[in-house]
């Protein structure tokens, strides 16, 4: 497929300024860039879906920009309904480093070129970014976005000028690109649409030239029907802990979430967030739709997702691990303690010697001690395929399985 093709085949079309799609394939310049605020210190997979866009358009020949928002991301992206925490300079230094190797394995470009908006805004002065790029916008213009008017509109919580002033700031980031590495092409997520354009309107008017953004739909949660973002508190994150410990989703969960989707989402998603073909990709489809309860699409999808963000070998290891978790046959009481040690790898774990309540709690397999004792009482907690009815201290090298899915490795 051509770039345009493909580009619709998996879904990545939303608002563009670009009249025809087909005008990528042989667009003069094959500069484009892509932006993400170092606002957490890993991306979700709300991000991924952009960074996949950008992977396609790599594919097709063109360079990629990769920016991360030093300069911005001390601002922050404005949301619709109230302004952002701001970020300590630590916070942020820490938060780009940590991003910038995860946009880095996505995209995998030979070429890549990664920059920091800090790197022109701090010595910036303020009153010659009033003459260049304030004088060049309107107030009438800039009240009219959408975002603002959320904001200051009835029921709205206000905006500071500092959020305010961030679609200048995005702005000017395209305009300097443009202007030092001939990029005219910005790529986006929907909801940065509007911000977008604002370096589009800088470039015409500062430098009498042309350039586009071109955006991709915000992805969906089918079960929420929120977008995927940390914002909305159902992120699922592209950085893993080992044991799945912290804010972040393990290997281990990040497989399950995918291999958990519903029948209606799955073929949006597989063309979003693997690298599967097109041949592949309806071949899969196809076996799916004549035999629905073997859940070939989801298992696809699970291995093809984890291979993009944690790698071959290890979505090789979790796809064997959750075969076995899951096998109706599976006597757990017959796994070996370095086979068990193994899945520490991908599972959370406890320390022999803790109680079975306190681990349930520490691992957030259940929300109060009341709560774990309840699921023990239930009969809801197993200890190596056997099920517990009471309190116990974890004396040995085993695995606790709370409900259908939860799992815990004592080492």
């Amino acid at each position: 497929m051509k770039l345009s093709e493909e580009l619709i085949y998996r879904g990545f079309q939303a608002e563009t300024t670009i009249e025809n799609p087909t005008d990528l394939d042989n667009r003069e310049s094959k500069k484009f860039y892509w932006g993400a605020d170092p606002s957490a210190d890993s991306l979700t997979i709300g991000n991924l879906a952009a960074l996949m866009m950008c992977a396609c358009f790599v594919r097709h020949g063109y360079e990629p920009y990769l920016l991360v928002g030093g300069a911005t991301g001390q601002i922050g992206d404005p949301k619709e309904n109230g302004e952002r925490d701001l970020k300590t300079l630590d916070e942020v230094e820490h938060n780009k480093k940590c991003i910038k190797a995860q946009i880095e394995r996505v995209v995998n470009a030979e070429n890549v070129t990664m920059v920091d908006n800090y790197d022109w805004f701090r010595e910036m002065k303020y009153l010659d970014f009033l003459r260049e790029v304030g004088k060049a916008f309107s107030m009438t213009q800039l009240l009219d976005r959408q975002f603002v008017q959320n904001r200051i509109g009835e029921g709205g919580g206000g905006i500071s000028y500092a959020e305010f002033s961030y679609t200048l700031i995005q702005g000017y980031d395209f305009l300097h690109l443009y202007r030092e590495h001939g990029v005219s092409l910005q790529l986006c997520g929907a909801d940065q649409y509007g911000n977008c354009t604002s370096g589009i309107h800088l470039i015409r008017r500062l430098e009498n030239g042309n350039a586009d953004v071109w955006s991709t739909p915000l992805v969906i949660d089918p079960v929420t029907g929120r977008k995927f973002g940390k914002s909305e508190g159902n992120a699922v994150w592209l950085a893993a802990t080992d044991n799945g410990s912290g804010n972040y989703t393990s290997i281990f969960d990040f497989y399950q979430f995918w291999l958990n989707q519903p029948d209606e989402a799955v073929e949006s998603l597989i063309k979003i967030y693997t690298l599967y073909d097109k041949e592949t990709i309806e071949d899969i489809l196809k076996q799916h739709s004549l035999a629905p309860e073997k859940r070939i699409a989801q298992k696809a999808l699970a291995r093809g997702a984890t291979e993009v963000v944690h790698g071959l070998e290890n979505a090789e290891a979790v796809e064997n691990l959750t075969a076995m978790l899951f096998d109706r046959n599976t006597n757990f009481a017959e796994f070996m303690e370095d086979e068990i040690n193994e899945f520490a790898n991908f599972l959370p774990t406890v320390e022999k010697g803790m109680l079975l309540v306190d681990a349930l709690v520490n691992n957030g397999l259940a929300e109060s001690k009341k709560k774990a004792r309840e699921f023990v009482a239930q009969g809801a907690i197993t200890i190596n395929g056997v099920k517990v009815k009471e309190d116990i201290e974890l004396k040995q090298t085993a695995i606790i399985k709370k409900g259908k899915n939860k799992f815990l490795i004592v080492k």
